[in-house]
This record gives C-alpha cells, structure tokens and sequence, in this order.
C-alpha cells in the first residue's frame, strides 16, 4: 500500500501546504486551508495510466473544426450551452439544494433518450438517491425514462468501469460531492476526493468522447462546494439562480469554452418539472393599472439574449442620522456613486433620503448600462411623478456625468419595439443608423439631458 500522508489544502484555490496556516499561501484566502490525506504515489501513477500521449505539433498545421453538438431536447438548455453538449466535454451544474438541478438533468437525459437512434445511450449516475427514488420522481414528472440508463453508486472505480462498459453518449453523476475513490483515505466530499474524482472523470469524457454532466454543490455563499480549481477543470459552468419560494429559474453560464459566458435561460417550475419561458421579459415587467412613480424598465443584455427589466426606486425621507442605501439584484456598492453623481451633475440630493432600489423578477443584473435606468427611476420616486408611458432606457452613468453607451444597442432596440415600448432614452454612441419602427429614439450625452427630457414628458 502507498505510504499515506497529511496535507492541507485550501478550498478556494486548490493549492497544498504542509503544515496549517491562517492564509493560503497560494490565493491568499483565509481561513480556508483544511486538512486531506492523499496518497501522492498512487495519483500520480493513475494520471500517467489515464493521460492520452500526444507530440508536439505546429499551431497552423492542427485543423480546427467546429464540433458538433448534442441537443438535449430542452431549448432553453440548449441556449445555455451554446447549442448543445459537445462531445468529450464536460459541463459542472451547482445551485441550492431543490432548485431544479436533478429535474432539469432528468428531464433532458429522457428527452435525448426518446429520440430515434438515442435509446440505451444516456446514463444517469445517482449518488445521492437510490434507483427506486429516481424512477418515482421520474414517474411525478410524467417524462418517457423508460431506455435512460440508471447506475445508483458512488464509487469512483465502479463508475468509471460502467462508463467503460455501457459507453453512453451522455453521463450524468449526481453528484461530484457523493463520489469516492478507494485509493484516498479521505471521506466522501473532501477536497482531496472531490478534485481527485472530477480529475479522472474529466480524462475519461476527453478519452472516450462522452458528453460529462457534472452536478456541484453550493455553499451557503453560493459558490461550488470544492476546490475552485474544479471549476477550471471542466469546460462549462452553470449556475441556478432564483428564489426557491419562486416558480421561476434561471440558468446562467459563467463559463464555456464552446459557447458564449453569460448566457441566460429562463424555466418555469410547474408540477410537471421545469419548462422553458420563451418570453423571459414579461416575467420581469409588472402590469400596473396605471403610470406609478419609481419605474423605468431597462433593457439589458444576458449573453446573446436582450431582456427587458423593470427596476423600481423608492426614496423615502430618511429618520436616522445616516440614510440607507438598498440594492437588490443591482451592485450594492454602485448606488452610492450613482447617487452622488446625481447631486453633483443633475443637482439632485438625496443626503437626506432612504433610497431602495430593486430589480424585479429575482434577476441580478451586473453590467453597467443599467445606470441610467436607476437613475431615472430614483429620481422619478423622488419627484414622486411618473416616468412617460412606454419609456426604456439603458446605457451607463460616469463620473464625470456623461453617459457612455452599452454594447448591442441595436438588438436592444429591436427587443423594446418588439414588445410594444414607443420611447428609448438611449446613449448618443448607440443611436440607430435606422429608424427603429414604433419606436421613437431619444439620445443623450450627459445625465442632466436625460433627466430634462423626461421632465418635459
């Protein structure tokens, strides 16, 4: 037997140390290194046994070509992805725990089954329910599962050996936290464990060509449980977003060698699994009956896709001596410079107001262009009048005052028109070069434009 030894290794980053320290001397991280026992002989001869040769060859003699993809029957899926599951890559899918993520995996690994030529080459790896629990929560969701493969076990080696055996064109282990290799000492769900199984797993999709769903557990900060050199092991990360006291999901790539980052797809919970939104902006617009203070509706942009979002303001005389500031799906730390721009180039204080700012639906929205929208929307709370019927807007606030425009402003505009907006509040950068139809553009250089043209209503 391989000579054990102890070694600390740290969470975020991935790297060892011989002794514990408060800081990871890698990543600089506290507080995160945790001790693993490893056997550094054994893993070395099991990489050198799974690692394919290969030469040293010359960049423009290497033929590039697109590799084709493996729909899994769920569009939305799909868009996330990039298209579909490429073959030999592998995909890592974390979220809170009920949220949707072995649904969702169920539900597209019977829909590939059902198609002609797909039967027998699915298989779905269950470590963390056993087959009868699996086939009852296949039978609730009415999916035709019947040729989807199913292995309820949670040892490495046996996995790899049925994957070996069954060679399916799509695997599914759920989850990575679950798995075990008998040549480690650790328990299931260590770092060591963790990284060591997601190693050999990976060698053996890039070997045999099989399409690898990864599922990953969350901490309660919202990251991937493990190791973060996990997520550079794998070719895509996925991410679940939303409220779980809501029906609504959201799927955001955060990373994907085959497709675009970012992406963003869009479910609706019902009691028969998750099923795809093809209209993702109207779940993000509330219907008023009537014009209210403290709206505006951006159109931002999630990968490919233009979204539009209602983001309402409510600024409140303030009662304490130091006044709040409130973001919720918007970047906390950004409102309190939007709000001194606004008092230095606008002339509107706020020093003396609560200010609350919420993005509806659930939906985080990180970029830049949504400045002005929050602004518009603060200061027409703050005049307590609303903003013009159908009015959108985007674009980013600096600190100078001007406004800087937003990239894909033209399908941003397609997007607002298409939905019935008649008025854009948009960056002069991002003007049209032709006219949009239904939709009058207003375009803007500075903050105090803005603010004086929807005054002017």
């Amino acid at each position: 037997m391989a000579k054990v030894r102890s070694q600390y290794v740290c969470s975020e980053c991935g790297g060892a140390a011989p002794k514990w320290q408060g800081q990871c001397p890698h990543c600089g991280a506290w507080n995160t290194l945790a001790e693993a026992r490893v056997e550094a002989a054994a893993a070395a001869n099991r990489f050198a046994a799974l690692a394919p040769g290969s030469n040293v060859a010359l960049l423009g003699e290497i033929e590039a070509r697109e590799l084709p993809r493996r729909s899994t029957g769920i569009e939305e899926f799909d868009r996330v992805l990039g298209g579909g599951l490429v073959e030999g890559g592998v995909v890592l899918i974390g979220g809170d725990p009920g949220i949707g993520k072995s649904t969702l995996l169920l539900q597209a690994l019977a829909a590939m089954s059902a198609r002609s030529g797909q039967a027998g080459r699915v298989l779905y790896v269950s470590g963390e329910e056993s087959a009868g629990q699996v086939a009852l929560r296949a039978r609730r969701l009415g999916v035709d599962a019947k040729a989807v493969r199913l292995l309820a076990e949670i040892s490495l080696e046996r996995i790899v050996a049925a994957l070996a055996d069954e060679r399916p064109e799509v695997a599914v282990i759920d989850s990575i936290q679950t798995l075990y290799s008998g040549e480690l000492q650790s328990a299931p769900g260590s770092v060591a464990q963790v990284r060591e199984c997601a190693a050999q797993l990976t060698r053996v999709a890039k070997q045999t060509g099989v399409s690898l769903v990864l599922v990953g557990h969350v901490t309660k900060e919202g990251a991937l449980a493990g190791p973060r050199v996990l997520e550079h092991m794998v070719d895509t990360v996925l991410y679940f977003e939303g409220d779980t006291h809501s029906s609504f999901r959201l799927v955001r790539a955060f990373k994907n060698r085959f497709g675009a980052v970012n992406e963003l797809g869009v479910f609706a919970m019902t009691d028969r699994g998750l099923k795809g939104v093809s209209n993702p902006s109207a779940l993000f617009l509330s219907q008023h009956d009537a014009q209210v203070a403290g709206s505006c509706v951006l159109v931002t942009q999630e990968g490919t896709r233009p979204l539009l979002v209602e983001i309402q303001a409510l600024v409140d005389t303030a009662h304490v001596p130091n006044p709040r500031r409130l973001c919720v799906g918007l970047e906390q730390q950004r409102l309190a410079m939007l709000l001194a721009v606004l008092h230095r180039h606008a002339g509107v204080a706020t020093f003396d107001q609560d200010v609350f700012v919420n993005a509806v639906g659930g939906v985080r929205i990180s970029e830049p262009a949504a400045d002005l929208a929050a602004l518009l929307a603060i200061h027409s709370s703050l005049r307590n009048k609303p903003l013009p019927r159908g009015l959108v807007a985007f674009g980013e606030v600096g600190l100078a005052g001007e406004v800087r425009p937003a990239p894909r402003g033209q399908e941003r505009l397609r997007e607002a028109a298409k939905l019935g907006f008649s008025l854009a509040v948009i960056p002069r950068a991002n003007a049209p070069r032709q006219a949009v139809e239904g939709l009058q553009v207003v375009v803007v250089e500075r903050l105090e434009q803005a603010l004086e043209r929807v005054r002017s209503g």
